[in-house]
């Protein structure tokens, strides 16, 4: 009696449903998925050993060049850790300032995956339109920092750009144009038949099994699990601006585009809150050019969750180890547990509904 053979099926690296190159095996009986092997590390950058060659203040730059989506989580994350070496605080404007760039980015990178996961699903109108409304955050973030990719909002101490009236009404207005585009979305997303067949039900993923797996972000609040950094350990100027978590008990594909279009809302009031209680004062404060002898560790909640940076300062004018853990590390495993039973066809978009940083995670 000849034995069964296991049929593997690979997607990635190279792959049109992943823009970066990860590797999974899916292992079909049929068009079923049976169970799933994961490799990750393809575009391993060196990231962490060139900080060690730079100062301090150079590694914001390099560290803010780890994601292009979430640049200024990087850089925000670093900041906050070093300062806390250095003994040294930045300035309440600097921080609402801070915290405002960080859910202008947060909208971007929502807008991005909506866009992203719905093109995996073959929903190409959806993705265009919602790409198309992302430039109106990109060009808000443009005229606020400069840029529209790795912003440089942050320096050691502060931030070097202010908030004027000018751009307080450009934001406001982009504010307002996109939470009406953002309640459409949300519409088309719970009640849309066709998509909801691609999403209701999908890549279920239970709360016992996202506490096990270790999923972080929306992927762990639409498991049923109200965890984030910004009410767990508040930071920068959250204290002052508290945050509505947004949670769904589902767990399925629809309940992680729930998450995410219900937390775009949540950062609407949040920067409304900002631009309009934005506290007088300076924006920067003196760092010293070395940083004190210890060790300290800075998290923040980024779009895909928790980003997590462990510093270590030897006295001098150059970290000793700067070590991230971006949170793509630890959403990455839950395709083991989401993907069985599922049919092959639905694979790309569980894996989009990750959010995947294969950029982050490979720094």
């Amino acid at each position: 009696m000849l034995a069964l053979e296991k049929f593997i099926v690979p997607i990635g690296p190279q792959h049109p449903a992943l823009k970066e190159p990860g590797h999974f095996e899916f292992a079909v009986d049929g068009e079923t998925v049976t169970s799933v092997n994961v490799r990750l590390g393809y575009v391993h950058r060196g990231i962490e050993k060139a900080t060690e060659d730079r100062n301090w203040a150079q590694n914001l730059y390099l560290l803010e060049r780890i994601c292009g989506i979430c640049s200024h989580t990087h850089a925000l994350c670093y900041s906050l850790g070093v300062e806390a070496l250095a003994e040294v605080t930045a300035p309440p404007r600097a921080q609402v300032i801070r915290s405002l760039v960080a859910e202008l980015e947060r909208v971007h990178s929502h807008f991005l995956w909506l866009g992203v996961a719905a093109h995996e699903g073959g929903f190409d109108t959806l993705f265009m339109y919602s790409w198309r409304d992302r430039e109106t955050i990109m060009d808000v973030l443009e005229g606020l920092t400069g840029n529209r990719v790795n912003y440089s909002a942050n320096v050691l101490g502060g931030v070097k750009f202010d908030v004027d009236e000018k751009q307080r009404a450009a934001i406001q207005r982009g504010v307002d144009y996109l939470e009406e585009r953002t309640h459409h979305y949300y519409k088309v997303v719970t009640t849309d038949s066709t998509f909801i067949r691609r999403t209701r039900g999908v890549g279920t993923l239970t709360t016992a099994q996202a506490e096990h797996v270790g999923v972080i972000g929306p992927m762990a609040r639409a498991s049923g699990i109200a965890r984030d950094v910004r009410v767990d350990a508040p930071y920068a100027a959250y204290n002052l601006f508290p945050v509505n978590v947004v949670v769904e008990t589902a767990g399925d594909l629809e309940a992680r585009f729930v998450v995410r279009l219900k937390e775009l809302l949540e950062s609407y009031r949040l920067i409304r809150e900002m631009v309009d209680n934005l506290p007088p004062g300076d924006l920067t404060v003196r760092m010293p050019r070395k940083v004190k002898e210890g060790e300290a560790i800075s998290r923040i909640e980024a779009p895909r969750g928790e980003a997590f940076y462990f510093i270590k300062s030897n006295g001098g004018e150059k970290p000793e180890r700067v070590k991230v853990r971006t949170p793509s590390l630890c959403n990455f495993m839950s395709i083991i547990a989401t993907a069985p039973g599922h049919q092959l066809a639905d694979m790309p978009m569980i894996l989009a509904g990750i959010d995947p940083c294969f950029s982050c995670n490979d720094r």
